[in-house]
Parts: structure tokens; C-alpha cells; sequence
């Protein structure tokens, strides 16, 4: 059957555009085209619903629809965030049935529809937009040329005479021009990332990288990082979180940062790779290559999510580093865990009292087989791995080690978000390394703005304690505010004093604490602090102190109930300070050498002074003259 154009441009002859039921196709294709070019006059996309088999296992039915049939629905966890859908159940469409002489009949078809059309758009709609070769190819061109896409698409609209003579939308341009740059690793690029890595060691030789190739010389793991980041690991480098998790399903080689916190709790990068394979043998090889970059100083403590292969390869690099597995990975299982049990809200706030709540590791065992009794939970296989590794996660069993503040790897994520304005999931391996540069250079930047703002502002006392003005003088405007929090929470507290044994005084503090996300709902904890009277040293059961480097607020009720001037100095640590000359701020970051070449030195050394006169001479018109007249003048004379 075939459609003449000039009935498919006529919008309104719906009897003769229409399909009808007993017609004949050819084919399966020309049963397609008809429907196609029906829809497209009415102003509807054409989709396929769905076919049929015979028992030969031969297509033997096929129903074509509307492109607004199937009934809504949404996969995302809030309705809020939900993505808005075309889908509204409509049921026009039409049914093809295979004929013994191997033609197609029309069995059935609907023509109305519950949704208004509009012949119009029709054009915009996915089933009819093409890109066709010419403008791929332009695309291509213009791409290698170094032209933005606004630029190509505005081109290729003057070249088809208006937008309204393309049969393409910005979208399909800017997808053709992903697909073809994700084909970017290849060879060619492993060879030029390469070549960068070289140009940056040569240009500082501190900067480090390793590239690990298989029997076949193709790549499979890579590692690099910069002087600064090196010499930051100096500095920082007790504790460490590592994850793959950006770039997963988009990038061939997931992204694989190692990231710390600074002074003012900023994240901070101590280098990164980029792994084909996530399995013990990669990981260890990244490990071990990462710890001879920072001259075999192991961290005091990792976290990472719960990767069997990481977790092997970290008892092999790092056998006497504490390993943490990051909680918020594991929480945010309990709903896929639990979802099918009748009693799944109470299992949930059961298991995130254990966990969170429990103070001593006793506690918490005992809360936990309390759960598991409670609702009979004695043959779930992943409570009993979760409580054989407890000592990896629940906050009770690692509270002992100091973690910096860190108690997920969404430390890591939070870095991960931070390249999104540099790379994505087409980015080639050597823009990778580029944009990391680039990346990496904010990052620093954002630092030294931290350091003068710590340097030229400071935060009021809050309290009557002379010993504030020694965490105010010494930490950073970020940690100054983390103390002063505890200092709030003191408000919320009680204390009883207990007996004094060898010099040791007790105090039992009481603390009201807001649990669950409903309010006014709190919670009464008690925490021991222990106090020598000789030395002054204090210690707390909550062992925040131990673990974040922040004095709680316990110890504070304490210092101020025995009306310390001055505390321990084993309380304010280094690690939190903002007047130290640390090693790593006088690393240059960046080994882009465009700006070293003596043409562009010469550039940027009279544009600055152009700018310096021009500054001068703009409030006045006379001298604006002047100044342009001589500038046309020296113009002149350096083209000569």
C-alpha cells in the first residue's frame, strides 16, 4: 500500500489517511510506514506495543499504538523527584496478522484518542526526528575543530534556512556528539595520556603515575597523582576513604579517587586511579602502587563500602590499618532486606536503635539478640554476616580510632561531585587526567580562601569558660564551630558526681538526645567521664573525642564543673589548626606550560599593564582619547 505525500500533508481527510480494517500489506515494514505516516499527520508517534509468535517461532502478530499508550508509572523512591512521563494508558493503535501467502492484514484499529493531538509538534516527537550523515559529519568536523555545540547547531540552522527546516532537535546533535567521543578510549588515547603523564614529570618531578598494561600491551589500570597531593598526605594522611562508585556503567574504567579531610573539613584528594577490573588483584595492585607514591606511609585508617575484593586486598596492602566499611551503605539496605516482613517498620526502628544507640559493643550485642528474638529473625543470613563483622561498622565497636569526622564514604561521593563540573561519562583518558588538573586547582583554591578566612575572622565566645579563648586561638573558623556545638549541647546535660578512687574523680552525665526524625522525641543517655585530678587529663565513654578529634560536650561540663583555666594540650590537635606553616601550600599546582611559553608571558605582562592605564584614563574623556590615539599609533609601528 502506498501513501502519496499529498495526502499525508492534508491533515483533515481522516478517511483516507486512515487505515482501514481488511487492508493488505506487502510487508511487515510497509505496514509500519503506513501507520507511521498516519500518526505523524494526526500528530502522534507511532510505537510498536508489542508481537507474537506462532508456534514455528515466526513474528506472526504485531499491534502498533500511540506513543502516549501504557499506563503511567514511575521507579523513582520520591514521587516529587519523579520524571515527568508521556504515558497515559491511551488505547488508539492498530493490530497486523501474518497471512499464508506470508502478507499482512489489518485485524483491528482505535482512532480515538484520550489526549489531544497536534500535527504541528508532531515533528519533535522521538519516533520521527533524524539526523541525517551531512550533519553528523558536520558535527564530526566542527567537534575536532574545537567549536562548541551552540556554535554547530546555530550553523547548521542557517545552513536549513530556520529551525523549522531541521529534522533534528539540539538533543539529537548533542547525543550523536556523546556517542562518538565515548568510542575515545582506544589506543590513540592510553598513548596520549601517556605522553601527558610524561610532559608532567618532567615538568615537576614529584608528580607520580603508573600505568599497569596486560600481556598484550592494552591498558588496565592506571594510577597518578600530583606534588600537592603528596605532600598533603603528609599532613593528612591518617585517614583515608576509598570507593568506585563514580563513573560506574558510564565510563570504562570507574574512577577511583583516595580522599581525606583537611583543617577546616574539607575534602581533599591524595591521588587517583582508574581500574578496568574491580577484583582483589587490581585493587592490590592500585594499593601497593599508591603506597610507594607516598613513600610506604601506611594510613592509620580506611573506610570503604563492603567489597569483598577490596576488603582482600586491604588486608593484604595495609594488614595493620583499621578497615571501616561505610555505614551509610549499609543502612540504606534495610528496606530492600526487610520490605517483604509484616513487621518491617519495627524491624527497621529496632535495628537503627542497636546500631546507633548502643553505646558498648556489650550493648549492642545485647540490643541485637533481643532483635533477633523479637521478630524471629535467627535464619536471616545477612544479619548473622552483618553481626560476624560488626566490628567493621557499627559505631560502637569503632569508636576507638580516630576517624577524623569521616564515618562514610560519602566523603569520597562528595568528591565525586565535585569533578561532575569537569568530567563525564564521555570524557576521554587524557581529558580525564586534564580536567583532574583543572579540577584539582578549585579544590586548592578553595582551601586558601578557608586559611584567610580563618586568619582574618573569628567567632565570639559563647560561653563563661576561660578555656574557649584556647580552641578559638588556635583551630579554624570550621573546627572553632564544631566546638562550639558541643558547647550548646551542654545545655542538655546533667551531671552527678560520683566517688574519687586513686585520684580519679567520676561524673555521670545525663544527656537528653533527639532521636528519629519525628519531634520533641528524645532519648536520656548516660556517659561516664573520668577526671585526673593530678594531670588534669578527662576521658569519656561517648569517645568522641577518640574518634572525631572534637572534645564533647561531656568533657566540657566536666572542665567547667572543676573550673579549668587552661586544658591538656593533647585536647587542641594539630590536625585542626589554622596558624601552621604546612608543607603542602607551597606546592605550585597545575603543569599546564601554556602560560610559560615567553610569547604568552609577554601577553599576559601587557595586557595587565594595557589594563592598569585603561583603569586610569576611563574617567576621562579627553584622556580616553588620547590614550586610544596613541595605542592606534603603537599598533601601527609593531605591525610594521
Amino acid at each position: 500500500m502506498e501513501i502519496e505525500d499529498s495526502l499525508v500533508e492534508n491533515l483533515n481527510l481522516d478517511a483516507v489517511l486512515a487505515p482501514k480494517v481488511g487492508t493488505i500489506f506487502n510487508s511487515e515494514n510497509e505496514a509500519k510506514e503506513c501507520y507511521s505516516a498516519y500518526a505523524k499527520a494526526k500528530g502522534f508517534g507511532s510505537v510498536i506495543k508489542g508481537s507474537k509468535k506462532n508456534d514455528n517461532g515466526v513474528k506472526s502478530n504485531i499491534s502498533y499504538g500511540c506513543h502516549r499508550s501504557e499506563k503511567p508509572r514511575t521507579t523513582a523512591s520520591n514521587p516529587v523527584k519523579s520524571h515527568p512521563t508521556a504515558k497515559i494508558d491511551c488505547k488508539a493503535g492498530m493490530n497486523i496478522s501474518l497471512q499464508v501467502d506470508g502478507k499482512w492484514m489489518l485485524n483491528s484499529i482505535e482512532l480515538n484518542h484520550n489526549h489531544e493531538l497536534d500535527p504541528e509538534k508532531a515533528k519533535y516527537l522521538k519516533c520521527y526526528r533524524t539526523l541525517p550523515p551531512h550533519a553528523m559529519r558536520t558535527i564530526e568536523l566542527n567537534t575536532a575543530a574545537g567549536i562548541n555545540m551552540n556554535q554547530i547547531i546555530a550553523s547548521c540552522v542557517i545552513e536549513a534556512g530556520g529551525p523549522d527546516n531541521l529534522t533534528w532537535i539540539d538533543k539529537d546533535a548533542r547525543n550523536y556528539k556523546d556517542k562518538e567521543r565515548r568510542k575515545q578510549l582506544k589506543e590513540g588515547d592510553a598513548d596520549a595520556m601517556h605522553k601527558y603523564f610524561v610532559k608532567m614529570h618532567k615538568d615537576n618531578s614529584d608528580f607520580f603515575y603508573a600505568i599497569d598494561l596486560d600481556e598484550e600491551n592494552r591498558l588496565v589500570n592506571v594510577f597518578w597523582a600530583d606534588a600537592y597531593s603528596r605532600e598533603l598526605y603528609k599532613e593528612f594522611g591518617d585517614v583515608v576513604t576509598f570507593d568506585t562508585t563514580y563513573l560506574v556503567n558510564k565510563f570504562d574504567m570507574p574512577f577511583a579517587p583516595f580522599v581525606g579531610v583537611n583543617h577546616h573539613g574539607q575534602s581533599i584528594l591524595f591521588g587517583c586511579g582508574l581500574v578496568t577490573w574491580e577484583d582483589t588483584a587490581s585493587f592490590v595492585w592500585l594499593f601497593e602502587t599508591w603506597l610507594s607514591c607516598m613513600s610506604d606511609s601506611y594510613p592509620n585508617a580506611i573506610i570503604t563500602d563492603q567489597c569483598r575484593a577490596m576488603q582482600n586486598a586491604i588486608s593484604q596492602v595495609f594488614p595493620n590499618t583499621r578497615h571501616r566499611w561505610c555505614l551509610w551503605h549499609i543502612m540504606k539496605k534495610i528496606p530492600d532486606k526487610f520490605k517483604n516482613y509484616n513487621e518491617y517498620k519495627a524491624i527497621k526502628t529496632s535495628l537503627k536503635s542497636a546500631v546507633y544507640d548502643s553505646l558498648h559493643p556489650k550493648e549492642f550485642e545485647q540490643n541485637w539478640a533481643n532483635l533477633i528474638k523479637q521478630f524471629c529473625l535467627q535464619d536471616n543470613e545477612w544479619l548473622a554476616g552483618m553481626f560476624q563483622e560488626r566490628h567493621r561498622w557499627v559505631p560502637a565497636f569503632v569508636k576507638d580510632t580516630f576517624w577524623a569526622g569521616m564515618s562514610t564514604t560519602q566523603r569520597s561521593e562528595s568528591m565525586n561531585a565535585f569533578f561532575d563540573g569537569y568530567v563525564h561519562s564521555n570524557t576521554s583518558l587524557k581529558e580525564f587526567v586534564e580536567q583532574y588538573e583543572n579540577a584539582l586547582r578549585k579544590k586548592v583554591r578553595k582551601e586558601h580562601e578557608a586559611d584567610a578566612h580563618s586568619m582574618n575572622f573569628q567567632i565570639q565566645n559563647v560561653s563563661p569558660y576561660d578555656f574557649e579563648d584556647q580552641f578559638r586561638k588556635a583551630y579554624t573558623l570550621a573546627k572553632c564551630n564544631q566546638f562550639r556545638e558541643q558547647v550548646a549541647q551542654t545545655i542538655g546535660c546533667s551531671l552527678t558526681i560520683g566517688p574519687v578512687v586513686n585520684g580519679i574523680s567520676r561524673f555521670y552525665i545525663d544527656q537528653d538526645i533527639k532521636v528519629g526524625k519525628k519531634k520533641n522525641i528524645f532519648k536520656t543517655f548516660t556517659f561516664l567521664v573520668h577526671f585526673n585530678e593530678e594531670s588534669r587529663e578527662t576521658n569519656c565513654s561517648c569517645r568522641l573525642f577518640e574518634s572525631k578529634g572534637m572534645v564533647c560536650a561531656h568533657m566540657i561540663l566536666v572542665w567547667s564543673k572543676k573550673k579549668l583555666q587552661v586544658v591538656p594540650e593533647k585536647y587542641i590537635l594539630r590536625r585542626w589548626m589554622k596558624n601552621l606553616a604546612r608543607s603542602h601550600t607551597k606546592i605550585k599546582v597545575g603543569y599546564v606550560n601554556w602560560e610559560c611559553k615567553p610569547e604568552n608571558v609577554r601577553y599576559d605582562y601587557l595586557k595587565k599593564l594595557f589594563n592598569e592605564v585603561a583603569g586610569v584614563a576611563m574617567y576621562s574623556i579627553a584622556k580616553t582619547d588620547r590614550m586610544a590615539a596613541r595605542l592606534q599609533e603603537i599598533k601601527e609601528e609593531c605591525r610594521r
